[in-house]
């Protein structure tokens, strides 16, 4: 009686012993499955050098639609071009080329053509009432970079003092929105009059010479 009862419980753990066995005799180990990101999705973390002390005075910004993203790039002292910051920005409400004010859209260069910088103001007094309910409130950040976009009026990059939460994104009048401590940076570092601004169409992918820039 008692042999029986052992032989029956070895019976019964012969299918827990086996699986046990299939998988250890196979020696391959479990896999591992996990979510790869495709090239188009994919993001490469860009290195940029030291903040400068000053503008160089020869830097330039591309502003990208599609992206999101202020991008300025310069030239080192072997006088090849590299990118030095990039910012998330929010640009106009509605997708397009600015047609007339009030569209709510942000205006693109024509190519070889780039905006430039023509003023650098404090803005931080600045108010503006988005009719929304919040009244005129503190709306530009620190500072306002004034562009000079042949056709229409008003258009600059500045921060987004009480809309942070609007970077990056689509949410402005037509203007190119920073972060606040962004727009600082930009000023301090980077920005002069006369700085060639390109602003890429929507669907423009990187050109080739910026894609070599973050290969470097």
């Amino acid at each position: 009686m008692f042999s029986k009862l052992i032989i029956n419980i070895a019976l019964l753990l012969l299918p827990i012993a086996g699986t046990a066995c299939s998988s250890d005799h196979s020696n391959k180990p479990t896999p591992v499955h996990t979510e790869q990101a495709s090239p188009d999705t994919a993001v490469k973390a860009l290195q940029f050098p030291p903040l400068p002390d000053k503008p160089s005075g020869t830097a330039w910004i591309v502003i990208s639609k599609r992206n999101q993203t202020l991008s300025v790039y310069d030239r080192n002292t072997a006088g090849d071009t590299i990118i030095v910051a990039q910012f998330p920005c929010c640009m106009g409400k509605n997708k397009g080329d600015k047609v007339k004010r009030g569209d709510m859209r942000t205006p693109e260069s024509p190519n070889g053509k780039p905006f430039k910088i023509t003023m650098i103001q404090d803005a931080s007094t600045w108010k503006h009432d988005f009719k929304d309910g919040r009244g005129n409130i503190l709306a530009y950040g620190h500072w306002f970079l004034r562009l000079e976009t042949p056709g229409h009026r008003g258009i600059g990059i500045h921060g987004s003092t009480n809309n942070e939460n609007t970077v990056p994104g689509r949410a402005s009048e037509g203007c190119i929105r920073l972060l606040d401590k962004d727009i600082i940076t930009l000023k301090e570092h980077f920005a002069y009059v006369g700085m060639p601004v390109t602003v890429q169409h929507e669907d423009q992918a990187p050109l080739d010479w910026e894609e070599r820039t973050r290969k470097r």
